[in-house]
């Protein structure tokens, strides 16, 4: 067996400085941090490798015994491979049969993957809509092994999502369900998502339908051209009650129609990411979103798209999710240490964040002498949300 320093074409040669920058932890998420991996002949232990097949790498690897602490999750290997991995100290996740998801899951997911088969078969044969079922059958609620991976899976998106937007000024974008397409309040959400990311900010919503949906789309056209026959076409099924898949399927048909356009003019980029819960299935995710989180757990969920607003947040009339959503933004901005930098949290709509549902006194009211005060803003156009998050 040649050495793991060879030419082998799996293996290549790693510089020194490569070798010393290697952490001492390694996610390993693709074929080619795999061969970086091997190619430096360094200790596995330590490494995880998540969801790959190793049948081209299977040879390599039973040459090693240095396995102590590698931990590979799901992924194809034979069963020769895998005793050998154990053997040795790894631990080797299997992949899942039975359930509509991977739980092992090392990237977004895109709007092809969440609506598989609709247009065949209808949405309630989706994964998206298996999965919902998933997490609420009955039998299933006590069920260890399946807490486990759901916990595995939430916490794959987590790290998917921090990759996915490292380096990216975020700004969140938050509204209510049940805006419908076709209206003057859907086509500005949309003008804004626009205009946000235009401007090299990432629209970050929390994936739904209604204001969240126009926002993704607003960011996801690229050419502003494309925004008004995209909103004409979306309005003839203005919501996804009572057919989610009349909603869904337009919207896909558009959304297809776009890539194509963006890969005609080179819009390419994390433009929008949509975060969604199934915890709420009765809300389809929007098929608009540059990458889609996709949550079992609405409280991981939350947290995480918060904390990801280090550009500002700006949030649209809605109802009692969206109220939900201000407070918990605004208890770590109440918190703030003195000198911290706080984003700017701007709500949309005078009449109905004073008078509809009056959270703008109470948040007057907790902003009195406290740094964010100044951070937070009531308007009454998407215009001049904008112009206060890029300023």
């Amino acid at each position: 067996m040649p050495p793991l320093w060879s030419s082998d074409s799996l293996i290549g040669d790693l510089t020194s400085d490569e070798v010393r920058r290697h952490p001492s932890t390694r996610e390993v998420q693709t074929p080619a941090d795999l061969r970086n991996v091997l190619r430096g002949h360094l200790p596995l232990s330590g490494v995880r490798i998540q969801d790959l097949d190793l049948h081209p790498y299977e040879q390599l690897l039973l040459g090693r015994t240095d396995l102590e602490g590698l931990v590979v999750l799901g992924g194809h290997l034979s069963d020769d491979l895998a005793r050998h991995l154990r053997l040795h100290g790894a631990l080797v996740f299997p992949s899942v049969t039975g359930a509509p998801i991977n739980p092992y899951r090392s990237r977004l997911y895109q709007a092809d993957d969440l609506y598989a088969g609709i247009f065949a078969r209808g949405y309630r044969t989706t994964p998206d809509a298996r999965a919902y079922a998933w997490s609420q059958d009955a039998d299933l609620a006590r069920d260890t092994f399946v807490t486990l991976l759901r916990a595995i899976h939430d916490d794959s998106m987590t790290d998917a999502l921090t990759e996915l937007l490292q380096g990216h000024t975020v700004v969140g974008v938050m509204g209510g369900h049940a805006l419908e397409r076709g209206t003057q309040e859907y086509a500005a959400a949309a003008t804004m998502g626009h205009a946000l990311a235009d401007a090299g900010r990432v629209v970050l919503t929390g994936g739904g339908p209604g204001a969240m949906e126009a926002a993704n789309l607003g960011a996801f056209v690229g050419d502003h051209n494309r925004l008004a026959p995209a909103l004409r076409r979306l309005s003839t099924v203005p919501s996804f009650r009572p057919s989610i898949d009349a909603w869904a399927e337009v919207a896909l048909e558009v959304r297809e129609d776009l890539l194509l356009a963006r890969g005609r003019d080179g819009t390419t980029g994390v433009r929008s990411v949509g975060i969604p819960t199934w915890f709420y299935g009765h809300e389809p995710p929007n098929v608009f979103c540059g990458g889609i989180a996709k949550y079992f757990s609405n409280a991981l969920r939350e947290d995480g798209l918060l904390a990801r607003c280090t550009g500002g947040l700006v949030v649209l009339p809605g109802a009692a999710g969206t109220v939900q959503e201000i407070f918990q933004a605004v208890t770590p901005l109440y918190y703030a240490a003195e000198g911290a930098p706080v984003p700017p949290l701007v709500l949309v709509g005078h009449e109905h964040w004073t008078e509809v549902l009056p959270v703008w006194p109470a948040l007057r009211a907790l902003g009195l002498y406290r740094p964010f005060g100044d951070a937070v803003h009531l308007v009454d156009t998407v215009e001049e949300a904008a112009a206060i998050l890029l300023s």
